[in-house]
């Protein structure tokens, strides 16, 4: 049996539907988005996870506690898996800060923000520290955010950062899955949950900013 994470974007936030970048910025979900939660919960309880560990923030913490009073599990909390920083950004829609930053806009990197290879190192190892304590066939939900997951997914791959832009962004509460193998991670779902759409998160400038 092999251990796999299951990595799960929150639900829906104001700033989520206002196109802002959250970043760090701890963002309550909304009515759409708890109820986004529930729903996830519901359908994630049935693979009988062992253990679900979210960020420090609001959001994705309360999207991972509506998994836990389904399953009767704890949910921990690791600060490495909070979203990318936004620097100077945090707060402000796509409009704005292509206003404010043309150039920064144009390589989606905001003044005082995190670097993509800072947060793919940080949340992979997050994951990897959380998974090592499971047991060989267990199941790690992890509730984070939209850049945060998508990076940190690239570097357990073990893409090289020039096509991390290949794979696509997670829309609010949808999944994907990762199984350890002998030779590393495999990708066996991306974006699960949901019929492909737009996804609005805090990533590139062609996805909009949420996180």
């Amino acid at each position: 049996m092999s251990r796999r994470v299951v990595c799960l974007r929150h639900g829906q936030t104001r700033w989520n539907v206002e196109q802002r970048f959250q970043g760090h910025s701890d963002i309550p979900l909304d009515a759409v988005g708890a109820a986004q939660a529930a729903r996830a919960a519901s359908l994630l309880a049935a693979l009988g996870p062992t253990a679900i560990v979210s960020s420090d923030l609001q959001r994705a913490y309360d999207t991972g506690a509506a998994l836990a009073r389904l399953t009767g599990l704890g949910v921990s909390v690791d600060k490495d898996l909070r979203e990318r920083g936004g620097g100077a950004w945090e707060g402000l829609t796509r409009e704005e800060i292509s206003a404010g930053w043309p150039t920064e806009y144009a390589a989606w990197d905001a003044p005082g923000g995190e670097a993509v290879a800072d947060v793919a190192e940080r949340v992979s190892e997050a994951i990897r520290r959380w998974v090592s304590q499971l047991p060989d066939d267990g199941l790690l939900v992890v509730a984070s955010h939209g850049a945060a997951l998508r990076l940190g997914i690239a570097r357990l791959l073990g893409l090289p950062e020039e096509l991390w832009s290949a794979l696509g962004g997670l829309a609010n509460c949808c999944w994907s899955v990762l199984e350890e193998g002998r030779r590393g991670w495999r990708l066996l779902e991306h974006n699960a949950g949901t019929l492909p759409e737009p996804v609005i998160s805090d990533d590139r400038p062609e996805a909009g900013n949420g996180g």
